[in-house]
């Protein structure tokens, strides 16, 4: 079992300051005396370092913010464009601060089917108006298919919850349709009554979409598939910044390292990752691990 952990180490200062304070035994123990293979990146690429382990493990190609994560969700649900390349669409929430505007998880709109059906319904012309193919998948998932979406780079919703999205609005020459399409939406979108009515509940409106994970379908070995494991615990308090529960989920993840005892390991910053080959050790294997002690916090910030 391959073992992929997303937000293993944070960037930002409080997130640093819980990072220094974590003890992790069983993965420090794990670690020691293991050489890894590193892919080396920026806290500014389209695609997290998470998205293009899971990319390599399952065998795919393709350039930074084209990873069709898009169509193997749609794949998942059994929804089919033909031959068109994917792109997911995802209802959101912009918050509008003092100088910038930042994307809050959509994950916490609590959106229904009803509530994602009438707001989708609204926004699904502006699409295929244009020549997409629109898809409902999920409160939380709807889905554009095109032939330009084929060479679109656009940068993963973990790259911009929470972030000033003005950073991560696709730039290249093909997306001047999506740009007007996305605001578009916007406007239609705030005059939306069921918007009104979320307010009246102390819910947050749905006043955007955002489109990611773009391209046309690609292969995945069923053996590839079920080999990696994602871990996806640290996820949510990581992009809330909730550095307690973070710290709590890593914990708790320690703990469960010799139950799991996966052959391959893979932890992923916010830059970069660092995967290792975890074999059956010997004797002799093991006395020399409990001499080569690995600097675990080091590694980790580096990522």
């Amino acid at each position: 079992m391959h073992l992929l952990i997303p937000f293993a180490a944070p960037l930002s200062d409080a997130g640093r300051r819980a990072l220094a304070g974590l003890r992790l035994p069983n993965l420090q123990a794990l670690l020691a005396g293991r050489r890894g293979e590193r892919d080396e990146g920026d806290e500014y690429s389209l695609s997290p370092p998470h998205e293009r382990a899971l990319a390599r493990a399952w065998g795919w190609a393709g350039a930074d913010g084209l990873l069709p994560f898009a169509a193997e969700q749609a794949r998942a649900l059994e929804l089919d464009p033909g031959d068109l390349a994917w792109g997911l669409l995802t209802p959101a929430h912009w918050h509008v601060g003092t100088d910038q505007v930042s994307m809050t998880d959509p994950q916490t709109l609590a959106l229904d089917e009803a509530e994602s059906h009438a707001f989708y319904e609204a926004v699904a012309p502006l699409f295929t108006s244009e020549g997409f193919l629109v898809h409902w998948g999920t409160p939380t998932q709807w889905f554009v298919a095109h032939e330009s979406l084929a060479r679109l780079p656009t940068a993963s919703l973990d790259r911009v919850i929470g972030r000033n999205v003005d950073r991560w609005l696709p730039e290249a020459p093909d997306s001047r349709l999506l740009r007007r399409l996305h605001h578009e939406a916007q406007m239609l979108l705030y005059t939306h009554p069921l918007n009104a009515e979320r307010e009246s509940r102390g819910l947050q409106t749905v006043n955007a979409v955002w489109l990611s994970g773009c391209g046309p379908a690609q292969p995945v070995d069923p053996q590839a598939r079920a080999a990696v494991q994602v871990h996806a615990q640290l996820r949510g308090p990581a992009l809330a910044e909730d550095w307690e529960r973070w710290s709590q989920a890593w914990s708790a993840l320690d703990v469960e390292l010799p139950r799991l005892a996966p052959s391959r390991i893979t932890l992923c910053g916010e830059r970069s990752s660092w995967t290792l080959a975890l074999p059956p050790r010997g004797l002799l294997q093991r006395f020399t691990a409990r001499l080569s002690a690995v600097d675990l916090l080091r590694e980790l910030e580096s990522l």
